[in-house]
């Protein structure tokens, strides 16, 4: 796995840790994401992470193209010494899956699909070599996400799926994307999971709805009043399902400024983890739950 640096102009950096995603490439530019920003290199304006990549805009006025990649270059070799080790989150998202909101959108985009016949869950289970949606539903809730970037709208998280590459789901998107997606909806495209932070175009298979709200721009929600997107990179996230009854209470419970998410501070050990991943997201899990 070979970093590719390249500029963008006079102002932008990009560092491109693999061309293909894996969690090799999205641990190694989530750590080096981190350590640019700890080490406040003097010009650099921003820091906007992807999923295996990321992008630095710099002041050339305060700092040369030539010192700002010296300085980066640095930081892998650094980075390459230490253990993998990282400090986020782990959160337990609830998710009604097969709810009635998806499904009516869904139905009205079949001409759009490629399985006319069939609905998004049941298309991704066939593809995927499930012998049934509810199969499918526990693959997808069984075990952890990453949060990869966050983005394409405001809020947005992109997630990959922390298991072996031959257990990961994937799910080609629409041939052409709907004009509507209900928000928060749970999407798959590719590799990827995300949750639609708003209502909107899409072209993502869409599995359910969660009742969280994820973006909240006027910040009146409790847990969103710090900071009007909830998600950034190297979240994990652990999907939960849910049935009707609970969905509805949850609803009533944002509204009633009552709802809080599950979240756990964990330290995350990517060595540890690529030793056994079953166990340690067994480990991962039991944090989110521990009293």
């Amino acid at each position: 796995m070979t970093t590719r640096y390249s500029f963008g102009g006079d102002e932008h950096l990009f560092v491109e840790c693999d061309e293909a995603m894996s969690l090799d490439a999205f641990f190694k530019s989530l750590s080096m994401t981190n350590a640019v920003r700890d080490s406040r290199i003097k010009g650099v304006t921003e820091i906007c992470p992807a999923n295996a990549s990321f992008q630095i805009k710099f002041d050339p006025d305060l700092i040369k193209p030539s010192e700002i990649l010296r300085e980066v270059k640095a930081i892998e070799s650094a980075a390459e010494k230490h253990d993998p080790v990282i400090n986020t989150r782990i959160i337990e998202i609830p998710v009604f899956y097969q709810d009635p909101w998806t499904h009516e959108t869904l139905m009205r985009f079949r001409e759009r699909h490629q399985d006319p016949t069939a609905t998004d869950l049941e298309y991704a289970a066939r593809v995927n070599g499930l012998p049934d949606v509810d199969a499918f539903i526990a693959a997808h809730s069984g075990s952890p996400w990453f949060v990869s970037m966050v983005g394409f709208v405001a809020g947005l998280p992109f997630m990959y799926q922390m298991v072996e590459r031959a257990r990961q789901l994937q799910v080609p998107k629409y041939l052409r994307p709907r004009t509507d997606t209900p928000k928060l909806t749970i999407g798959h495209g590719g590799c990827f999971s995300c949750i639609y932070s708003v209502r909107g175009a899409g072209g993502y298979q869409m599995f359910g709805i969660t009742p969280m709200p994820i973006f909240d721009p006027e910040q009146k929600i409790g847990y969103l009043r710090e900071f009007m997107v909830f998600f950034r990179p190297g979240d994990i996230v652990k999907f939960k399902p849910i049935g009707r009854d609970a969905y509805d209470q949850a609803v009533e419970d944002v509204a009633a400024g009552r709802f809080a998410p599950i979240i756990r501070d964990v330290t995350f050990d990517f060595r540890e983890f690529q030793k056994d991943m079953n166990g340690y997201n067994t480990k991962l899990e039991g944090a989110l739950h521990a009293r």
